[in-house]
């Protein structure tokens, strides 16, 4: 098992991230990374702890591995996968959203059905098993860009007026491809091994040559990762700013220059069905997605007992009003862990032998994602009040001579140390009001696509002969005659 000082090290090898202007020299010790790479080596630490019980004999490759990275062929897998995930989540309170076992959980669905990678044309389906257990064995962080550049979107990128600005194909060789343009969003990329690259937004069959799925290293020669502006580096401490400077996964442009891949990291190619279909007739979307979901319990969970411990301090918490909103706080948390748990308990085992979480129950938390977190963090907001504005400048002045004791006596509470105090709403303050804040209000609404693309996955998901056929059945037990007409 990989350990976070290997993690860290294996980060030491190049890459070319750009930040303000200027290339990092080492992520590893630059301000704007350190914090979540950090956060990232304990994560593989707690999993390399045989006290933890977060490995497991993997079948596909014979070695110790990463319960995160199982490919479930029960209801019991599924059940032991959901704790490894939720340790993980746990050190980041689930603020950590592309995590390894992200775009891992994705890898795990593509290799359990490979045999949909395979068409007349090529065969990548070996391609993909291959790199399945190489990440396995190597313990990887994988992260992906999905998504097209924002140059256009009211129409896809052959009818750009200038080519391969989205990531196409530039060159075909006989030991493989080279690419050239850009895709987003690379989220945590910078402190990544590997990068996923393809598309899930619908093409066209114009697009062809950006119909493509293949993974590249971070460091190769050719990738850049243009960073969007650090939330980490410029904060006075991490008690000012406890999630800002631990866990900023720093998204990212990422501009391919002539990057070549190798014909054995190309897994679909030249084929704009084969994109959708490595999605969703693989279980790769469903268990991706349920890994999401895992973490966003975790995350919620936060929020409320942040929301809790703040009406509690202010002494608010039997107000009846009050407790309508910790309330409802408590609805829109255990309506996410719900649906994972039903999701899993209803889980579907498909023609291959996985367990697949219950796609009804999975989309129905998805669908709804860009209104339970806002009205979450929304909720807390109003809990907190003129608390969360209403703070130092930075914890020097807890500790200044000068203004330390006019902040003991007029920032405490009849519950709480004025340090204590401005702790708490500190940290709050972090999750509404920070850029980190707005930058995660941001990812949970949009973390599927746009609204309307995750609720799609409900309709389609939903399966509504059942619904309908209870309808049809009531109507057929009654008729227009002249007894019905008088009751």
């Amino acid at each position: 098992m990989r350990t976070g000082k290997q993690y860290e090290e294996s980060l030491r090898d190049d890459r070319c991230v750009y930040l303000n202007g200027e290339r990092v020299k080492d992520v590893t010790r630059h301000p704007a990374f350190s914090g979540v790479i950090r956060t990232v080596a304990r994560m593989y630490d707690l999993a390399a702890d045989p006290a933890e019980d977060m490995t497991f004999r993997c079948p596909e490759t014979g070695t110790c591995a990463n319960k995160v990275f199982m490919i479930p062929r029960s209801r019991e897998d599924l059940q032991a996968r959901r704790c490894a995930i939720t340790k993980w989540a746990k050190i980041s309170n689930g603020f950590i959203g592309r995590g390894p076992d992200h775009v891992g959980s994705f890898f795990a669905g593509f290799a359990s059905a490979s045999e949909v990678f395979n068409t007349p044309r090529h065969r990548f389906g070996p391609n993909v098993e291959r790199f399945y257990r190489k990440l396995v064995e190597e313990d990887l962080y994988v992260t992906y860009v999905i998504i097209p550049p924002q140059i256009d979107r009211s129409s896809t990128a052959h009818a750009w007026g200038e080519e391969l600005l989205q990531v196409g194909v530039l060159e075909e060789r006989d030991d493989g491809i080279v690419v050239r343009g850009s895709q987003m969003l690379g989220t945590a990329t910078a402190v990544s091994d590997y990068l996923f690259v393809s598309c899930i937004k619908p093409l066209t069959s114009d697009d062809e040559r950006y119909a493509l799925s293949f993974v590249v290293p971070v460091r190769a020669p050719g990738v850049k990762v243009y960073c969007r502006r650090s939330y980490a580096m410029s904060q006075p401490s991490g008690f000012d700013y406890p999630l800002s400077t631990r866990f900023d996964e720093t998204d990212a442009l990422i501009v391919f220059d002539d990057v070549f891949v190798p014909w054995e990291n190309v897994f679909v190619y030249r084929d704009v069905n084969q994109l959708r279909r490595q999605f969703f007739e693989t279980p790769a979307h469903v268990l991706g997605n349920n890994q999401a979901q895992i973490r966003l319990i975790t995350k919620m969970k936060f929020l409320i007992g942040v929301a809790r411990k703040i009406a509690e301090v202010n002494g608010i918490d039997a107000i009846p009003s009050v407790q309508e909103k910790l309330g409802e706080l408590a609805s829109l948390a255990a309506f996410v862990e719900g649906m994972v748990l039903a999701s899993e308990a209803e889980c579907i085992i498909d023609a291959n032998g996985v367990a697949r979480p219950n796609p009804r129950f999975l989309y129905a938390a998805m669908g709804l994602q860009a209104e339970t977190y806002p009205r979450a963090a929304l909720l807390l907001r109003e809990l907190a009040g003129g608390g969360l504005i209403q703070l130092p400048s930075s914890y020097k002045d807890l500790l200044a001579e000068e203004t330390r004791h006019d902040l003991e006596r007029y920032l405490r509470s009849p519950r709480l140390a004025s340090e204590q105090r401005v702790k708490l709403f500190k940290l709050a303050w972090d999750i509404v009001g920070s850029e980190f804040g707005g930058r995660h209000l941001q990812y949970e609404m949009f973390y599927a696509g746009a609204p309307f693309v995750a609720k799609n996955y409900a309709f389609r998901h939903y399966g509504y002969d059942e619904a309908v056929a209870c309808v049809e059945g009531f109507l057929s037990s009654y008729e227009l005659d002249e007894d019905s007409a008088c009751r």
